[in-house]
């Protein structure tokens, strides 16, 4: 005769099953009886400063008035801020006159601005002081209408 394939882990297994079955019954039964919040206790309510709080606002505090030409719809415009001088001063820091580019070192603000040959109007070396203007091109800053400064 055959005996029953029932062993220790089988049996172990199954426990935990029925233990698991018997918890979820519980917590079911805890969701039954408890009654659910009402509905104050699911407001929220948020603050002058956009946080949220389980209390209402205190209608007695005094609300800030905003004035409704200051309120700016749309993109600023640039032109507004901080006007930048077309025209700077910089360094040659290194040009490759067979490949037709280089970078020249910004005077003020110490960055590293991209040139190319086009751009160029007096033939540049490395080491040479500049004059030019920036324009925003697909990769960053280039420079333009580079001239030599004459000393």
């Amino acid at each position: 005769m055959a005996r029953p394939k029932e062993t220790y882990n089988k049996k172990e297994k199954e426990k935990q099953k029925l233990q698991k079955r018997k918890e979820k019954e519980a917590r079911k039964e805890e969701r039954k009886s408890s009654p659910g919040r009402t509905f104050e206790e699911m407001l929220a309510y948020t603050d002058e400063f956009g946080n949220l709080s389980d209390t209402p606002p205190d209608p007695t505090k005094k609300k800030k008035e905003i004035n409704e030409e200051d309120i700016v719809l749309g993109a600023r415009n640039s032109d507004d801020g901080n006007f930048e001088q077309p025209l700077r001063e910089g360094v040659v820091s290194f040009f490759n006159t067979s490949k037709g580019y280089g970078f020249i070192k910004d005077l003020e603000t110490k960055e590293s601005i991209f040139v190319h040959i086009n751009g160029l109007v007096d033939s540049v070396s490395e080491n040479d002081k500049v004059n030019f203007e920036t324009e925003r091109g697909p990769k960053g800053m280039n420079a333009v209408n580079v001239t030599l400064v004459k000393k």
